[in-house]
């Protein structure tokens, strides 16, 4: 949220994290005034759907004011309208990182050091970015 620039985070009233990125400091924190609720796996799922994932269930029983914060983010994911707004993950940034990985083939640093891998993917966005370029150009 830190490199948001304040203009557009002030419009942002809910965030989508992978639970690598689940902290409950952090998470406390940007919840903290109310204005944004955070979405952040904190389960371990398949990618496979099963019969039972497609199947209605009803909400979960909503957990005490008190509950550990990773029991609420667990409830939120579980909830139907939880569920529908982290499924946008799958439209918004994972092709990108599929792309990256799959079709240029990226799938690990050479280099070591923050600023290092930090120039590294500098370049691998540039190239993804340089490539969606052409392809809309030649679309279009």
């Amino acid at each position: 949220m830190a490199a948001i620039p304040a203009a557009v985070a002030a419009t942002v009233r809910e965030v989508l994290a992978d639970s690598g990125f689940v902290s409950q400091t952090e998470i406390s924190e940007l919840e903290r005034d109310g204005t944004l609720t955070v979405y952040a796996a904190v389960e371990k799922t398949s990618h496979h759907r099963r019969v039972r994932d497609l199947e209605r269930h009803e909400d979960p029983p909503l957990p005490p004011p008190d509950a550990p914060m990773l029991e609420q983010l667990r409830y939120r994911l579980r909830t139907r309208a939880g569920r529908a707004i982290y499924r946008l993950r799958q439209q918004t940034v994972e092709p990108v990182f599929g792309i990256i990985k799959a079709a240029m083939g990226f799938r690990q640093f050479l280099l070591r050091g923050t600023q290092k891998v930090a120039l590294e993917w500098t370049l691998v966005t540039l190239a993804y970015n340089l490539r969606r370029l052409h392809r809309l150009q030649l679309a279009g």
